[in-house]
């Protein structure tokens, strides 16, 4: 098995050649790390904003349609003793004989 994968790497008999593939490996860690953050942050970025819109569209439809639910609440209240307040508007219809009467 040893002769099927011989080992490759650089000889040691050039320094100079040994100092350029360790300051290029260093680059291309480096780059890569640089490159992997910024992705990261990207990514982290766009969830973020998405989270706030997704936060934001609940707390309006709650606050849209919460509305019904305070009824709710507002017949619990009720069966516990206080006091209930119905707001509405009303109309006077006047009769036949109100009108004969004005004449």
């Amino acid at each position: 098995m040893s002769q099927q994968f011989p080992r490759r790497q650089f000889s040691n008999g050039n320094p100079l050649a040994s100092a350029l593939v360790v300051i290029v490996g260093v680059i291309v860690i480096a780059l890569s790390l640089a490159l992997g953050f910024l992705v990261f942050l990207i990514i982290g970025g766009f969830m973020l904003v998405m989270a706030m819109i997704i936060g934001m569209r609940t707390w309006w439809m709650t606050r849209r349609f919460g509305n019904g639910s305070q009824g709710a609440q507002t017949q619990r209240a009720d069966s516990s003793g206080q006091s209930r307040v119905i707001e509405g508007e009303f109309h006077e219809v006047e009769s036949e004989d109100s009108n004969e009467r004005r004449r």
